[in-house]
C-alpha cells in the first residue's frame, strides 16, 4: 500500500484531515518500532510503503523500550503535535490499518510484544447504533 493510501485509510478511520493522519502515522509507527524488537519491527517495515519503513526500522540487535499505554499515547501526542483524543484515535486508525496492510500472523507477532492495552488499540470500537 503506498504512502499516501495509507494516510487515506488512517484519515478516514481517526475522522482526522491527511496532514493529520500523515503526523499521526509517522509518530503511531516510530513509538510502536521503539516499543517492539529489532527483528519484529523489520518484519512489519517489510510491508508498509518504502517512504514508511525507515520509522518502523532500527537495529535487530537493540532491545525494545518497555512502557506502557499512557507512555506510548503520550509520545504519539507530542511527536504528532495533536491532543490526547486525537492521538488515541489516530494510534487505533494507524494500528488498525498495518493490521490489514502486514496481515494477521505478523500483526499478531507484533502485538505479543505489546502490553494487552496496547494491543486493545487495534480493535475497532463498537458504533453506536
Amino acid at each position: 500500500m503506498a504512502e499516501l493510501e495509507f494516510f487515506e485509510k488512517v484519515a478516514a478511520r481517526a475522522g482526522v484531515s491527511a496532514d493529520t493522519a500523515g503526523s499521526l502515522t509517522e509518530a503511531t509507527l516510530r513509538t510502536l518500532g521503539e516499543r517492539i524488537s529489532g527483528g519484529q519491527a523489520a518484519d512489519l517495515a517489510d510491508h508498509v510503503a518504502h517512504e514508511l519503513r525507515p520509522l518502523l526500522s532500527r537495529a535487530r540487535t537493540e532491545e525494545p523500550e518497555t512502557f506502557g499505554p499512557e507512555e506510548f499515547l503520550r509520545r504519539v501526542a507530542e511527536r504528532a503535535g495533536q491532543a490526547p483524543e486525537v492521538a488515541e484515535r489516530g494510534v487505533r486508525a494507524v494500528l488498525q490499518t498495518l493490521h490489514r496492510v502486514v496481515g494477521h500472523r505478523k500483526f499478531e507477532g507484533a502485538l505479543a510484544q505489546l502490553p494487552r492495552e496496547i494491543g486493545a488499540l487495534a480493535q475497532p470500537v463498537p458504533r453506536e447504533p
